[in-house]
């Protein structure tokens, strides 16, 4: 609208099939199992290509001599890696021209037509054309922030702004020092958690600064950086002019700020001509950067430094130059990354609401942010048909959250919107007589109210094993009601519409904790009420080792670890035998078996989903993804 619909348009961008992308298309392409497919993708590590991962994963080069579907779909995969899939929009890349875009670029309709305007020219054309290219960054963060500050408003009244938090909170610098940083915008690494415990932040300047080092290259720069920290005399600086350009970083350069600072100071270049010098270091360009080498050198004796001391300085500037980080751009990182901090330490609970919310769709990530929950002794209660709305939210004056309606499996939005409008506009429900009375069997199907029940939502009301008993019942007495309403009759059940004369439901036999917790596993991808390792947590705390700790054993080592069994996929190798990766959780993570068919032939009856196991294994992390190859396996039960 500003600047015209002719001369703005999104950037095409082009999918090419990497290594993981290329075994699965061509699988498909083969008609074998997506599972099977699926199984190989994953053996190969981010960032390899597969005739690297040939080389160097021992499980996936077995398979491909071992297997000779897989040798066919390895061996067409090696010929496809790398061509172009598909085009789709660039992320973020945006065109804004001083005339209309069809003068210099060729223009489409994007793949997923959405009424937008694509480039045919990539972004690197785009620039080589010499047109302006932005990149407009969204950030679910943003998103979050904003969901706390309404939570924040609508539970305690008070109407808070990013631009009015304080730089200077005691709290929010504690929960840094502590590394207790899971949810918080860029810092919930395990190693950036670690840097920061061992860097104690104490100030906004080394937020930006561990923003700007966290990354290949600047890290091994983090250890003296921290030395500046906590021991000042040992600070050098080559020149007098240095220092207060590099103070805030404790006498090492971190940003290309800085960079240019130092040119201008020291070598007298005009900002134009440092910008020239960043560009060059940065992008390592050898011509442009022999013509600044003398240039900076030249330029320092003429400022009156000798020339063994511009020599020097060029030397020492060059290897942080050249992973120099923009500090603007670091800053405003930090800046939303101290807000998440902020939000976290001093409204948990509607901060925590929020994260859960935005991760709503990622059952393994929920499972992690509630364990966060346990930490912070935030409890995320199970749903609850008067207090859960759609999304998850806080229950007023309790460190509580409720889980939402949306996140139970086979509850879709139509249900979920018919619940809260009926109970915003006429009161909590009374009784499953109720709730069934005034939402209606337009709205419910036998299987959203079977999930409903099964995860807790009527508690209340009933026990979970007479509702299901009685489901048939409580679906025909919906569906009479709703008869009777459209032709204007009294029912048969009519007597019953009133809490007072509720849906008479015979007896049922009870559940077991082990039947209502495979259904929360099943119907909200984790267990809320309890854990089924909760009654072994003593012997597994003795005797082995928790699956938080494989990562960081060492490859080859032999380890015991214990947990549940939570999936299992099979493939059959060249033999004909089966074998097996087999998914382990514990409650403190998850872990890969690789189970090989001698031991899965020998341990049918125990390898199987929500079996309890103990299991002894070598670790084998060379793929960046730990796994434990499996040399034996029990099942753990109360008798044994």
């Amino acid at each position: 609208n500003k600047y015209g619909h002719d001369k703005v348009a999104q950037i095409i961008t082009f999918g090419t099939m990497a290594a993981r992308a290329v075994i699965r298309d061509v699988g498909r392409a083969l008609g074998y199992s997506y599972p099977y497919c699926d199984q190989i993708a994953k053996m190969v590590p981010f960032g390899f290509d597969l005739n690297q991962t040939l080389k160097e994963v021992p499980e996936f080069d077995q398979l491909y001599k071992l297997d000779d579907q897989a040798k066919r779909l390895i061996d067409l995969g090696k010929k496809l890696e790398g061509v172009v899939r598909h085009a789709s929009t660039h992320a973020c890349g945006l065109v804004i021209s001083n005339e209309s875009l069809t003068e210099s670029v060729p223009l489409q309709y994007p793949t997923q037509n959405d009424g937008s305007i694509v480039t045919q020219y990539e972004m690197h054309s785009i620039e080589d054309l010499g047109l302006l290219k932005m990149d407009l960054l969204g950030l679910k963060n943003l998103t979050i922030i904003e969901d706390t500050l309404s939570r924040i408003y609508k539970v305690r009244n008070k109407s808070l702004k990013t631009e009015n938090i304080p730089l200077d909170d005691k709290k929010t610098y504690q929960l840094f020092q502590q590394g207790a940083t899971t949810s918080v915008f860029q810092l919930e690494s395990d190693g950036m958690k670690r840097y920061l415990k061992q860097l104690k932040p104490s100030n906004f300047e080394d937020v930006i600064a561990m923003v700007a080092l966290y990354r290949p290259g600047p890290m091994e720069f983090i250890p003296k950086y921290m030395k500046g920290k906590f021991n000042p005399e040992s600070i050098r600086y080559l020149h007098p002019d240095l220092k207060p350009i590099l103070e805030n970083t404790y006498g090492i350069m971190v940003y290309q700020e800085q960079l240019m600072k130092v040119a201008q100071k020291i070598a007298g270049f005009s900002l134009s001509e440092a910008d020239i010098l960043r560009k060059a270091v940065g992008k390592k360009i050898m011509k442009l950067l022999l013509e600044q080498k003398e240039k900076f050198i030249n330029g320092a004796i003429g400022k009156g430094t000798k020339k063994e001391v511009a020599e020097k300085l060029w030397e020492w500037v060059l290897p942080f130059a050249r992973y120099g980080f923009n500090k603007s751009h670091s800053t405003c990182y930090a800046m939303i990354a101290y807000w998440t901090a902020y939000l976290k330490v001093n409204y948990s609970v509607e901060f925590m609401a929020a994260v859960l919310t935005s991760e709503k769709n990622d059952t393994e990530k929920i499972a992690i942010l509630i364990d966060e929950c346990q930490k912070m002794e935030i409890k995320v209660l199970p749903p609850d048909i008067n207090e859960s709305f759609k999304f998850f939210s806080v229950v007023p004056n309790e460190n509580k959250i409720r889980f939402g309606l949306l996140a139970i499996k086979n509850v879709g939005q139509n249900v979920v919107e018919a619940i809260v409008t009926e109970r915003k506009a006429n009161g909590p429900f009374l009784s499953i007589t109720d709730f069934i009375s005034r939402v209606g069997a337009q709205n419910l199907n036998k299987r959203s109210l079977e999930s409903l029940i099964k995860t807790g939502a009527f508690d209340k009301f009933e026990e979970r094993s007479s509702l299901l008993f009685n489901l048939e019942r409580l679906l025909e007495w919906s569906r009479e009601q709703r008869k009777n309403k459209e032709n204007g009759q009294r029912g048969l059940f009519d007597e019953a519409q009133s809490d007072d004369s509720p849906i008479k439901l015979d007896e049922a036999p009870p559940l077991s904790e082990k039947e209502i917790l495979t259904w929360e596993k099943e119907l909200l991808g984790l267990y809320i009420s309890s854990h089924p390792l909760e009654e072994f947590k003593e012997i597994l705390t003795k005797k082995t080792l928790p699956l938080s700790k494989v990562a960081l054993s060492v490859s080859g080592r032999s380890v015991k670890i214990g947990g549940i069994i939570s999936s299992i996929k099979k493939i059959i190798t060249k033999k004909g035998q089966p074998m097996l990766f087999v998914k382990l959780e514990d409650q403190t993570d998850k872990v890969e078996l690789v189970v090989f068919p001698t031991l899965t032939a020998q341990n049918q009856e125990v390898l199987q989903e929500n079996k309890i196991v103990i299991v002894n294994g070598r670790v084998d992390n060379r793929t960046g993804e730990p796994k434990v190859v499996c040399n034996d396996v029990q099942e753990l039960v109360k008798e044994n």
